[in-house]
């Protein structure tokens, strides 16, 4: 396949997590910002990190307070997502705005989305410095899901969120037909040997 080689490079990594993080430490501060420089860095402690413009209104809160909760975005928060990420906090209330609903965490002072099917609490414990952006790299501190997305064993089916993410400037369904889970690719070599195996005991 014959490759075209882009005339300016760039962060090409795509698709990407869409999320909405809030924050603030009283109603007055309360703000969300819409942020798709985000994922995981570590497992054991879990650690995540976003990435914020210097400039965003955020950016000032979470470096004062050190929290943040993400909270990720479907299809009906689409809306709300896009304007949390075009509007900024110095001009407006984000949650009266968009009649989101501001809910206390249980670890932190900021809040949590209500209509977000999954809340994840996260300390700050480092920030790393670009040139446009800064890193803040956080520890999980407690994860919140809503009940319908938990199955009668205690699984998180987070297939059932309808989650949404962010392709190169534009908002995409991930709610697809799944194509295998983790490790399937082994599994069906393991799951065909042992067919052929099988058959050749029963040919005796």
């Amino acid at each position: 396949m014959k490759k075209i080689t882009m005339n300016k490079p760039g962060a090409m990594l795509y698709p990407i997590p869409a999320v909405m993080v809030s924050c603030g430490d009283e109603p007055s501060s309360y703000n969300i910002i819409t942020i798709a420089w985000t994922g995981t860095v570590n497992t054991e402690p879990p650690i995540v990190y976003i990435s914020i413009r210097k400039s965003r209104h955020s950016h000032a809160i979470i470096k004062r307070t050190g929290e943040f909760v993400i909270n990720l975005t479907n299809r009906e928060l689409a809306p709300s997502m896009d304007y949390c990420g075009v509007k900024s906090g110095r001009d407006t209330k984000k949650f009266k705005d968009r009649g989101l609903t501001p809910v206390p965490a249980t670890m932190l002072s900021c809040p949590m989305i209500e209509e977000s099917p999954v809340n994840i609490e996260c300390k700050v414990r480092d920030i790393i410095e670009f040139p446009s952006h800064d890193m803040f790299l956080a520890d999980v501190v407690a994860v919140h899901a809503d009940e319908t997305l938990m199955s009668p064993s205690g699984k998180l089916e987070l297939e059932k969120a309808g989650l949404i993410a962010f392709n190169h400037g534009a908002y995409y369904d991930l709610a697809k037909k799944e194509i295998g889970s983790f490790g399937y690719s082994v599994k069906r070599r393991k799951t065909k040997g042992k067919m052929r195996t099988q058959r050749k005991k029963d040919r005796g």
